[in-house]
């Protein structure tokens, strides 16, 4: 399960995010390409844009589903973009 404390700081702020478990498979950049980059430097995926569809949406769920090593997340609802932000910071 992805971990909001070891999220990257690449991500994008919002819902979903990538942490540092991410081994770099390619599985979430080719299911949903619209939302997910590779950071070159370092060889790790990350959430480059929130979902802005439902389609979008859909295909950021089906590849927290395929990640082989669970390292895309969802923050909590009740957490909120704050939370997200001071646990990114530490």
């Amino acid at each position: 399960m992805a971990n909001l404390r070891d999220k990257l700081s690449d991500n994008a702020p919002g819902k979903f995010f990538v942490d540092s478990q991410c081994i770099d498979c390619d599985v979430c950049r080719d299911t949903s390409p619209a939302n997910f980059r590779r950071n070159d430097e370092n060889g790790y995926s990350y959430v480059y844009k929130q979902p802005e569809t439902d389609e979008e949406l859909e295909l950021c769920e089906e590849a927290i589903n395929a990640c082989p090593v669970e390292a895309i997340g969802e923050a909590e609802e009740n957490y909120g973009m704050f939370a997200a932000t001071c646990f990114a910071n530490r």
